[in-house]
């Protein structure tokens, strides 16, 4: 099977046709080896058999990078080739395992002549297909060496190291540079391991630190701090420009078009005392290094939109000159002083290392020469800033990923090799830099590595600018990739001038850098752009150790980095290092990179399209609900940390049209019983049929739905259940919906007032069995009568909030008046409790005590006694009967269609000779009891109609379905109760209080 590929073969062997239509070659036998497969849709008698017909040859392992492909002409073929052949031959012994599913998992559609379209960002999918067959044309894969050690070398070993690194050693003296080098590698050191423990958990995609954090700390952090470290490339390509440029124009003087600038110093601290005298020095001129920074930079852009092609074929010419100038510097240094060397180059000298080895900070003019009258003053913490881009660069390995044989292994070892190589070189040059020169030398002559290298300072020119040129065309061909995938990933609409398809060239992102790159060297400072260099990719280096370190925190399943050698602890200490050396380096610098982050982290937020990319955040978040959950436990919760979580029944009846999830005012309603818009909601709907042939009905109904509760605002989730009846639906997730003290409290329907209307005759059954079931469960009830005109937020009501208190429910109807009074439409109304009470109780004592209860409350309230008379007794007066009309009308309408369905169900009882029956449960039914209830729902209705007429919304208790009652007579009654009152809320409680009078 050579090179892992799949041969056609001219002769054939004949395969049953799939009945889907999907044909696949049939295995020849001059075939090498042949995998033969046909489809496995469920229904196929034969679906697939596999062969291996193996040539007389010896057998070639496949390269564990081979890229498998499947030959095109094995995908389709014509049904007459496909004829059936006896035997078990065509018989498929991966039918059961549902072959087709593995293909859809592990991408392999090409294999059934299927198209699939990539993934067209992260949130569409982060699946790697695999395909099998010949290996695509590819770019060459490179190993630890030269894809991930000599690109982090070439990165981190800067212009820093040529023009600064002596200065820095004579600013800080031995020892301070000694410390300044090791905190600052540690720093590095630390992000290395956490960015090899986040680059060996999985495949990575293009973006490089920008990717792993976005998927570790979510899209918002991603993109904020990938936003930084865009900016910090940018301005990184304008450090190493200007750095060529203020090289070439000290080799060559008579290439600058300006006067230089000549500084001359009078006075000049060394060794603790100053000197008298005068020494000029002179600096390229501002403008020389703003007019060649200028044009470097375009020649720069040209040739990164000639593409990444021609930009590999020339990174190895920059390499070379950075390696040769080393060791011509080492070289030059153990041979120091040579015959023209200049007076304070005293070689490596003991003396020498002693006078240098404390610090002498000093202040200095704009170009680093020491002046005491000079604008700028240096200390430990600048200096940090200053040397701190000479340790970047360790990003380059991960940038790469695509061209690496194995990230898994190359990039923590090439990484961390790199980091160790550089901080150790450093070191070691500290030590020799220490000896080598007096402390004047080290200030003053800003190119000291030109100066002592062999043969001649011309060769340390040209290798300083190759690199710093190479490092310059690296930063403009990086920071746009990393633009480009910010973009690509359709988070911020803002950034879509910055899209490319795949393998185009990233044009609109480079000019976009190019400008940056600009700006900066128009400043023409280097010194003052370092500070901004250091502060993007101290943030992108935070971002990297948080990420690692919440990840590993966390510790979910998911998290299986290949590289073992990481710890929390590790990841927090880099962090805390990242952030200590900002503020050491300019707290104002870090207050506005901070800024600038949070910024775009709340534009992101605001703005941003909402994906899930599993990230660390949500990884947190579950385990402190599952954290949270545990402690509530499951005993019952206090009153005052009662919160009430409705289940909304979506589409118990009703006629709404297909494409509306959810009627548009049970939204607004489940909004009115959260205090400040907290709590959760769960809406719920409940489709009649079989599960397994209405399951994607399922789903896509809960899609519909979910995105019904976002358009509303509504905080809450959505759960399709799919049942033989709403009934059973209906008792499934009053049994099963919810976790722990998480489970849904409240059950809020709406009131079928179609019933009649529509004929719908199965909706008091159903409506009786859902009563019921809520109470056996011990869930309150809440059912909305005139549910189409309740008011959304934006119409407010006046008038008053009436209670019809009856029996005790633990004061639900209370707490759900003060939720109304939270919200702008009901907020200018006031509430009135009706307390309904006997002839025989003493009406003003029941209402004092009503008050005090009230009051214990917290609770503002008008309490009124209403007394009935029983049901025995005659009608009231007659100026009482004028305004009962229209109750008794419905009254007597009730009474007629009770007693036409009564002897309905005796004329079928006698019929079939069995009790009465109704829905297959016997009933049983008192004539009087049927007239008691009529006549107390007649009262109760009028009552409300009387001191009610014009309230803004009445609440009245539910009274519970009478046992073994037929279902037709219990809606009859409630019908009877909501007769002409346009907005009513019938509330049945608990049998546990829900408001407390104690602090």
């Amino acid at each position: 099977m050579e090179n892992g590929g799949i041969e056609e073969a001219d002769d054939a062997l004949p395969v049953p046709a799939p009945p889907n239509g999907r044909r696949y070659r049939p295995v020849g036998s001059s075939d090498s080896a042949v995998i033969q497969m046909t489809s496995m849709e469920p229904g196929s008698s034969s679906s697939a058999s596999i062969d291996a017909v193996v040539k007389p040859q010896p057998p070639r392992n496949l390269k564990p990078d081979a890229n498998l492909t499947i030959d095109p002409s094995m995908r389709e073929g014509s049904p007459d080739d496909h004829a059936t052949s006896g035997g078990s031959q065509g018989d498929s012994k991966l039918e059961l395992f549902g072959f087709d599913s593995l293909v859809n998992i592990l991408g392999l559609k090409s294999m059934t002549g299927e198209q699939i379209q990539a993934p067209s960002s992260p949130r569409d999918g982060e699946d790697v297909a695999i395909t099998i067959g010949r290996p695509k044309e590819t770019g060459p894969k490179f190993g630890t060496m030269m894809g991930v050690f000599v690109p982090c070398l070439q990165n981190i070993l800067g212009i820093i190291y040529y023009i600064r690194f002596t200065w820095i050693v004579g600013m800080a003296g031995v020892w301070q540079s000694l410390v300044l080098v090791s905190f600052c590698g540690a720093c590095t050191f630390l992000t290395g391991i956490s960015l090899s423990a986040i680059a060996t958990n999985g495949a990575m995609k293009g973006g490089g630190p920008y990717y792993l954090i976005g998927r570790a700390l979510g899209p918002e952090v991603g993109v904020s701090i990938g936003l930084c470290f865009f900016l910090g490339n940018a301005v990184a390509g304008s450090m190493y420009v200007l750095g060529a440029v203020e090289t070439f124009l000290d080799a060559v003087p008579s290439a600058g078009l300006f006067q230089k600038s000549v500084t001359v110093v009078n006075n000049t601290l060394v060794n603790g005392t100053e000197t008298a005298g005068t020494s000029t020095i002179s600096t390229p001129s501002l403008h020389d290094l703003q007019v060649y920074g200028v044009i470097v930079t375009v020649l720069l852009c040209f040739i990164v939109f000639g593409g990444v092609k021609i930009i590999n074929k020339v990174a190895p010419a920059f390499l070379i000159p950075v390696l040769f100038s080393l060791l011509c510097i080492y070289l030059g240094v153990f041979i120091a002083p040579r015959h023209n060397a200049p007076k304070g180059i005293t070689g490596l000298s003991i003396t020498t290392f002693k006078d240098n080895w404390g610090s002498e900070y000093q202040r200095t003019n704009n170009a680093g020469v020491p002046d005491p009258s000079g604008s700028i003053y240096w200390d430990f913490n600048a200096l940090v800033g200053l040397f701190f881009p000479a340790v970047t660069g360790i990003m380059a390995g991960s940038n790469r990923s695509a061209s690496l044989k194995d990230t898994q292994r190359s990039i923590p070892i090439g990484t961390l090799s790199a980091t160790l190589t550089t901080t150790a070189m450093y070191l070691f040059s500290v030590l020799l830099f220490g000896a080598l020169a007096s402390r004047e030398e080290l200030l003053t002559d800003r190119l000291l590595t030109a100066t002592v290298a062999w043969p001649a300072p011309a060769v340390i020119y040209i290798g300083i600018i190759l690199s710093t040129l190479g490092a310059a065309l690296q930063s403009l061909t990086g920071a746009p990739r990393l633009l480009a995938a910010i973009a690509n990933d359709d988070i911020l609409p803002v950034l879509n001038y910055f899209k490319v398809s795949e393998g185009s060239e990233p044009h609109a992102a480079t000019l976009f850098t190019a400008f940056i790159c600009i700006c900066c060297v128009v400043i023409g400072n280097l010194d003052l752009i370092t500070p901004t260099i250091t502060m993007f990719f101290l943030l992108c280096y935070a971002g990297v150790n948080l990420s690692c370190f919440l990840l590993d925190l966390l510790d979910a399943p998911s998290w299986r980095p290949r590289w073992k050698f990481h710890h929390w602890s590790l990841s927090l200490v880099g962090a805390l290092l990242c952030v200590v050396i900002m503020f050491l380096i300019s707290w104002s610098f870090t207050v506005v990179s901070l800024a600038l982050a949070s910024l775009i982290y709340y534009y992101v937020s605001i703005k941003g399209k909402a994906g899930d990319w599993g990230d660390g955040f949500k990884s947190a978040y579950f385990q402190l609900a599952l954290r949270s959950l545990r402690s509530l436990g499951a005993n019952q919760v206090h009153p005052k940390n009662w919160y009430p979580i409705p289940l909304i029944f979506c589409r118990p009846w009703g006629k709404l049209p297909e494409n509306v999830p959810c009627h548009p005012k049970l939204a607004d309603f489940a909004n009115c019983m959260k205090k400040k818009g907290r709590g959760m909601s769960i809406f719920v709907s409940i489709i009649d049929g079989d599960y397994h042939e209405l399951a994607e009905d399922a789903k896509t109904a809960c899609r519909q739905l979910d995105a019904y509760i976002d358009y509303k605002r509504c905080e809450g989730v959505a759960e399709i259940i799919v049942a033989p009846t709403m009934s059973d639906g209906f008792r499934s997730i009053v049994q099963t919906m919810g976790l722990g003290n998480l489970k849904p409290n409240i059950i809020v329907m709406r009131y079928p007032e179609i019933w009649r209307r529509e004929n719908l005759t199965q909706i008091p059954s159903t409506f009786v069995s859902i009563i019921n079931d809520c109470i056996i469960a011990n869930k309150a009830v809440v059912i909305v009568k005139g549910l189409d005109e309740w008011p959304n937020e934006y119409q407010r009501q006046y008038g008053t909030i009436d209670l019809y208190w009856i029996v005790r429910d633990g004061g639900l109807m209370l707490l759900l008046s003060q939720l109304l009074l939270t919200k702008e439409s009901f907020e200018s109304c006031k509430i009135q409790v009706f307390c309904i009470s006997e002839e025989d109780t003493d009406a003003e004592e029941l209402k004092a005590d009503v008050k005090k209860f009230l009051y214990d409350l917290r609770m503002q309230a008008e309490v009124i006694v209403v007394t009935m008379k029983s049901w025995e007794s005659h009608m009231e007066s007659s100026s009482t009967v004028a305004q009962q009309d229209d109750s008794h009308e419905a009254y007597t309408s009730a009474q007629q269609r009770i007693r036409t369905y009564l002897d309905e169900m005796k004329e079928t009882a006698q019929r079939e000779r069995h009790p009465l029956m109704e829905n297959g449960r016997q009933v049983v039914v008192n004539e009087q009891k049927v007239d008691k209830f009529l006549y107390t729902m007649l009262k109760l209705n009028s009552t409300i109609l009387r001191y009610s007429r014009m309230a803004a919304v009445v609440l009245v208790s539910l009274p519970p379905p009478p046992l073994n009652h037929p279902s037709y007579f219990y809606m009859e009654y409630m019908d009877l109760l909501v007769e002409n009152v346009p907005r009513m809320l019938i509330v049945r409680g608990y049998t546990r209080d829900v408001v407390t009078f104690f602090t």
